[in-house]
């Protein structure tokens, strides 16, 4: 069976003049995967399932990946090439900081694949940010930095074959079509990383 090589990303702490509404993305691929043989796909309802949020957010999320997925050429199939699925994480980053100077730290709790092929799981995945040095601390910034992961699973070998992560802070989204574009966002953020094959070529 091959193995995915997944990358190693440590996770940080937010910088204070970061932009609130920016999507940072990481993904990484099978190399030996040609990604051009992929037509067909559906969603991996035992994976989802697993995910940490809400069903409405759930439903969403995987409406804005059939938006992006059939403006891609794809077609949702009873037979399909690739399954995809989802999970998040989300952390609380708090800023203490005085005369633009202070400290933050973040910790988090997510869920992950625990292995391919007979008995799929998953297993807990956890998340530290990081301490920095500061003066004062009179001042204090709270918010939740969320991330979403999209993976596409080859149907027939059952592997791994691409995932996605977008992050960015969600500062309790109340208003549900600000959340929705929000979403929305995240998705063609991540999304735009694949075919892989294609950000190479660029």
């Amino acid at each position: 069976m091959k193995k995915v090589k997944f990358l190693a990303i440590p996770v940080l702490a937010m910088l204070l003049f970061a932009s609130c509404t920016s999507v940072r993305v990481l993904s990484d691929y099978d190399q030996k995967t040609n990604f051009n043989e992929y037509k067909t796909y559906a969603f991996y309802k035992t994976g989802i399932d697993k995910a940490l949020i809400s069903d409405l957010d759930k439903k969403r999320i995987l409406k804005a990946i059939d938006a992006e997925l059939s403006s891609r050429g794809f077609v949702k199939s009873e037979n399909p090439d690739i399954l995809v699925s989802i999970f998040t994480k989300e952390r609380e980053q708090v800023d203490v900081y005085n005369n633009n100077f202070g400290w933050g730290w973040g910790g988090g709790l997510g869920w992950g694949w625990g292995g391919f092929g007979p008995g799929w799981g998953w297993g807990p995945g956890w998340g530290w940010g990081g301490f920095g040095p500061g003066w004062g601390g009179n001042a204090v910034s709270t918010r939740t930095e969320g991330s979403l992961y999209i993976d596409l699973i080859d149907t027939k070998e059952k592997e791994l074959i691409w995932q996605g992560r977008g992050i960015g802070t969600l500062n309790n989204i109340k208003n549900i079509e600000k959340k929705e574009k929000r979403i929305r966002e995240f998705v063609s953020e991540i999304l735009q990383e694949y075919p892989p094959n294609a950000i190479a070529a660029n």
